[in-house]
């Protein structure tokens, strides 16, 4: 099948698939007789599988030892775990950061009247200067 195919079947763009091959997370699909490139089911499985990582937040280097994982049937699965627990601290701290985040934002906005005054502690604390 030719990218735009394996794209749609993988869920992966072809830009992208194009992406991944240039920076050797997935290996390129052998040229056909036309100069094109012949992309195989197992092609789209592999982009699927990535796909499927990058859309639970692993980043290419962890896809690319995770694809590294999968080809190795002596793998240890405390190697996959402990990559997934290390992508789940990640995440935790990604969203304990939004929620500091959040509390800060919803206490301006509870101290802004919203009204047609200029007066705004918004603007104040954006514009407030660090005098360090």
């Amino acid at each position: 099948m030719n990218i735009g195919e394996a794209a749609a079947r993988s869920g992966v763009p072809a830009k992208t698939i194009r992406y991944y091959e240039e920076i050797g997370l997935v290996r390129p699909a052998p040229r056909a007789v036309n100069g094109y490139r012949a992309y195989r089911d197992n092609d789209v499985h592999v982009l699927r599988f990535v796909q499927r990582a990058r859309s639970l937040g692993f980043s290419v280097s962890e896809c690319r030892q995770l694809l590294d994982l999968y080809r190795d049937p002596t793998r240890a699965s405390a190697e996959v775990k402990a990559l997934t627990l290390a992508r789940i601290a990640a995440i935790d701290r990604k969203v304990a950061e939004l929620a500091g985040m959040r509390a800060v934002l919803f206490e301006l906005a509870e101290r802004c009247q919203g009204d047609d005054r200029p007066e705004c502690p918004i603007i104040r604390s954006l514009a407030e200067r660090d005098e360090t």
